[in-house]
Order: structure tokens, then C-alpha cells, then sequence
């Protein structure tokens, strides 16, 4: 599998390269120092052990899936490897329902890559993509992995994640997505993880559902929470963009572009503050 750099490491987990960098050493030493042997934990291990794995296996997809910096995009050996590796915990452990959930996560999202750049390379956003494109096998065993892991107990939140990304998958269009179920699932996903992430993604289903209005308060909350990050002022700009305030939204596109490290996201940013300047 390709390797990741303590940089997109760090900007996984939202803290600075140096940071990330300390942290792995002071592991890798702790390590060293511990002397155990790698086995198989113990039960009473497990579960901790298992939350380890997935999360490390959803970062390694992540990163091959929107690509934090460079050139590309994807890292597709990175997301298939990811997949590859959540199939065979999946064999290992099929009645863990989170285990199932973040399969279905990677599925249904994956499910959308080939349709998130045109023919010139450039950024298509989720509400413009072409879903002819979607890949509809992806889709229908992602939403069976779906089923399966609500039929293994309350959905953890690779669960809550799945059935975000089935609702969009399911739908014929941005307009026919049922944004106010996206929005009350968001809404769970928050009470679990606390994360800013997903006040940020929670915004834009709130905008979607009740108006621009509505998700530029939300997005206040989580403001100067997410450190170097484009996401928030990208959002920001969408957002003004949709409420008709077109020089704020420039601003803030312009803002997210000079943030952002991955290069087709740049270009998508810059290419919305420029045909927002031409009128």
C-alpha cells in the first residue's frame, strides 16, 4: 500500500505536521521500549483495537479518495487498497456491524469518483455530477452492506456515515435528495463524534434544506475550529454564493483557494471566484 506523509497525517487528524511528527515518534519509541510482540489482542482488547483499525483503514480511504496535496485528485491505489483491506476484516469479523458500515461507507462513496472530474480534468461538486457515471455495482453492495450492518445492532458512526452517503446515492438528483433526512442524520453523527467536520458538512444540508441563511449560522459555530483547513471558507463561499451575496462569496473563495494544498481543488476554487468576477 502507498505510504502517507506525516503531513497528510497530520492533516487528517486536523493539527500541525510538527505535531503529528512528535506524536509518531514518541509511538514508534513506546514501542520499542514495550518490547511485546505483535498477537492477536485479548477480548477484552478488542474493541479498542478493532475502533484503531477502522479508523486508520477510513484515513488511508480518505486520503485516496480526495487526495490532501499534489496534482491528482485521487490516490486510487490508496482507496482500492483501503477497500482490498476492509473486506478482508470484513471476512475476519462478519458479524461486526461497524466493520460492514465502514465497507458500505467506502463503497457508496467510491461508488462517485469517475464522475467528480469532466473531461478537462476540472472539479464537478456532487449537486452537478453526471449519475449515469455513479457505479451502480458499487452502489447496490454498499447498500446491502448498509442493511447488514443495521441488522447487526444501532448504527456506530461509519453506520450513520453509510446511510448519509445512501441517501444521496439513491437519489436522481441534488434537488430530489431528501435533505431533511441528511440533515437529522448529520445531527446524530455530531452528538457522537463532536467533530467540527461535520457541523461543516451539516451546514450544507441545513443550507440545502431551509436556505443559505440557515447553514452560514451554523457554520459560525465551528468557526476557527478547524486550523489551517479551505474547508470552512470553501463552504462559506457556497453558501454566500447561494444567498446571492456575491462579493462575500469571491472573498471567501479566493481565502479557501490560497488554503488549499490539493491542486484540482485549488483550480475549482479560483475558477468559481473568477465566473463569480465576470458577472
Amino acid at each position: 500500500m502507498g505510504g502517507l506523509t506525516t503531513a497528510e497525517i497530520a492533516r487528517a487528524f486536523l493539527v500541525p505536521e510538527a505535531t503529528m511528527a512528535q506524536r509518531i515518534s514518541r509511538a514508534k519509541a513506546r514501542i520499542r521500549e514495550s518490547g511485546v510482540p505483535f498477537a492477536m489482542p485479548e477480548p477484552d482488547e478488542r474493541g479498542e483495537r478493532m475502533r484503531s483499525v477502522l479508523h486508520v483503514l477510513y484515513l488511508v480511504f480518505n486520503e485516496g479518495y480526495t487526495s490532501s496535496g499534489g496534482p491528482s485528485l485521487h490516490r486510487v491505489e490508496l482507496s482500492d487498497e483501503a477497500i482490498r483491506l476492509q473486506r478482508m476484516l470484513l471476512s475476519a469479523a462478519p458479524e461486526d456491524g461497524e466493520v460492514a458500515a465502514l465497507l458500505s461507507l467506502m463503497l457508496l462513496t467510491d461508488a462517485r469518483r469517475t464522475a467528480r472530474l469532466d473531461a478537462d480534468g476540472q472539479l464537478v461538486p456532487l449537486p452537478e455530477q453526471d449519475r449515469s457515471r455513479w457505479d451502480r455495482g458499487r452502489i447496490v453492495e454498499g447498500l446491502a452492506m448498509v442493511e447488514r450492518a443495521t441488522d447487526a445492532g444501532p448504527l456506530g458512526e461509519y453506520g450513520v456515515q453509510a446511510a448519509i452517503s445512501a441517501v444521496h446515492d439513491q437519489a436522481g438528483s441534488a434537488d430530489e435528495t431528501d435533505w431533511p433526512r441528511i440533515v437529522a442524520l448529520y445531527e446524530r453523527l455530531e452528538e457522537m463524534t463532536g467533530n467540527p467536520v461535520v457541523t461543516v458538512n451539516r451546514a450544507v444540508a441545513v443550507a440545502m434544506a431551509d436556505g443559505p441563511a440557515a447553514g452560514l449560522v451554523l457554520l459560525d459555530e465551528v468557526t476557527g475550529k478547524l486550523g489551517p483547513s479551505h474547508r470552512p471558507d470553501a463552504v462559506r463561499a457556497h453558501l454566500l454564493e447561494m444567498a446571492g451575496e456575491r462579493e462575500e462569496a469571491i472573498a471567501h473563495y479566493r481565502a479557501a483557494a490560497r488554503r488549499a494544498t490539493s491542486v484540482p481543488e485549488r483550480r475549482y476554487l479560483v475558477m468559481r471566484a473568477a465566473r463569480l468576477a465576470s458577472g
